[in-house]
């Protein structure tokens, strides 16, 4: 039997929002134990910019709400956004090291996230900026029942096969429901079987009838007029060679960091649904997400057979 979880390295891998400037959330290498990935997110105004050098990393832009241009270099990549996370996949702009880019919101503001991995060529190897489209973006459902969860792999092998290092993708998960379930992990190098990867997880959530509403999601420390507070809940553990414990409460524009070890489930509360961006990178030569799950709830998935998938997913616009 475990120890149970009390969330004794949460002041050190959970990274609550703070709203700062140019970037509300700053995930880099200058967090001590972190290596191979960045994030940070802007709330721009309409027209409002943020600039940013790619110094050794290369990174996929992510709008989370609202359009934004993504000016690399003079070259200008126009990213149609959306309306919220919650709305469906937007267009992303993959850009490859040693350049600037320059962000640029629409006309109705913009939330945007930039996710950076480290490389191991500062040049960005000849490659060049490109535009992955929301229609582009492959939408899958994995799990069943309780365990629903729709998967959006902009950033992945698949869609993105020219990057050197990162993988980002987008999780949504509905209110009541469980993902990164059953606990997996990928921090060791076992090729073919699992991949060792660093992982950022960004947060966001919307009480149910938000999207009817035309409401879309508001950062922690925001009040919402009408009070309620959705959330949900992450956890992280390790083994006993490597130990982490993190078991925390999230909200919109939080940050949950994976160093190593098992992590899951991520919870939506039953009046919430819950949305994470993940973005991972790790040492290997191989850009693969390879994973192992936890051996004491690996067996959950011989009970999705039979079972249907949430029928409120996909979330947000059908393509």
């Amino acid at each position: 039997m475990s120890a149970p979880r009390t969330g004794a390295d949460n002041e050190r891998w959970f990274h609550p929002f703070a709203a700062g400037e140019p970037w509300a959330v700053e995930i880099t290498d200058a967090v001590d134990g972190w290596q191979h990935t960045s994030l940070r997110v802007a709330t721009l105004p309409a027209g409002g910019e943020v600039g940013h050098d790619l110094d050794g990393e290369e990174v996929v832009v992510v709008p989370l709400a609202g359009a934004v241009d993504v000016v690399v270099d003079g070259q200008t990549l126009g990213l149609r956004g959306r309306a919220s996370v919650f709305a469906g996949p937007s267009d992303v702009a993959y850009v490859p090291a040693g350049r600037s880019l320059l962000l640029r919101a629409g006309a109705e503001g913009a939330r945007v996230a930039v996710c950076g991995a480290r490389v191991t060529d500062p040049t960005g190897g000849g490659r060049t900026p490109r535009v992955v489209t929301a229609d582009e973006t492959p939408v899958e459902l994995r799990g069943a029942g309780s365990c629903s969860r729709e998967v959006r792999g902009h950033g992945m092998p698949g869609t993105l096969p020219e990057a050197e290092q990162i993988l980002v993708c987008e999780v949504v998960t509905p209110a009541a429901g469980w993902s990164s379930y059953p606990p997996h992990k990928h921090d060791s190098d076992r090729p073919g079987e699992e991949s060792v990867l660093e992982e950022i997880y960004y947060f966001e959530t919307q009480a149910v009838g938000d999207a009817d509403a035309g409401r879309a999601p508001v950062t922690r420390g925001t009040e919402r007029g009408d009070g309620l507070d959705p959330v949900g809940y992450q956890q992280v553990y390790g083994t006993d060679e490597r130990a982490i414990d993190v078991l925390v409460e999230v909200s919109t524009g939080d940050v949950v960091l994976v160093p190593h070890g098992w992590h899951g489930p991520a919870m939506a509360a039953p009046d919430a649904d819950l949305y994470y961006l993940n973005v991972m990178a790790g040492p290997g030569a191989e850009r693969a997400w390879l994973i192992c799950d936890d051996p004491a709830h690996g067996q959950v998935r011989e009970s999705w057979t039979g079972q249907r998938v949430d029928p409120r997913l996909p979330m947000g616009a059908t393509r």
